[in-house]
């Protein structure tokens, strides 16, 4: 069983977690090509959320291609996101940090105190 977590005080909505922790363990080779994700219902039951929203998450991994859907058997992850898994994480990554740069920007600050700030807090993480 795959393990999510929900944050239910929080800006981003549920299917969006859930779409966003799927696709990261796809991405980090955590969910290898052609496993087959538990069933809408199994996962609404053991979250206790509708079903619509897990659909709504099963519906955009498959919109972008993480996962196919193959009729009356169930999900599974692509073939075609784990070749390109490198190339997607780097395009995320700098679309993120596109719009985060947008935000510091506003407030004022130069490319160097942001890689500064940067460095420092992906330091922290270590």
């Amino acid at each position: 069983m795959i393990d999510l977590i929900i944050t239910n005080p929080s800006d981003i909505p549920i299917y969006r977690q859930i779409y966003n922790q799927i696709s990261n363990l796809i991405l980090n080779g955590k969910l290898p090509k052609d496993y087959g994700l538990p069933s809408i219902r199994t996962i609404a039951k053991e979250l206790r959320i509708s079903i619509i929203t897990i659909k709504r998450a099963w519906e955009e991994l498959e919109r972008d291609g993480f996962i196919y859907t193959i009729a009356g058997k169930g999900c599974f992850v692509s073939a075609d996101i784990i070749h390109n898994r490198q190339a997607i994480k780097l395009e995320a990554a700098k679309e993120k940090m596109s719009k985060d740069l947008e935000y510091y920007r506003g407030l004022g600050l130069s490319l160097d105190h942001i890689m500064a700030i940067m460095r420092e807090v992906y330091h922290e993480d270590d």
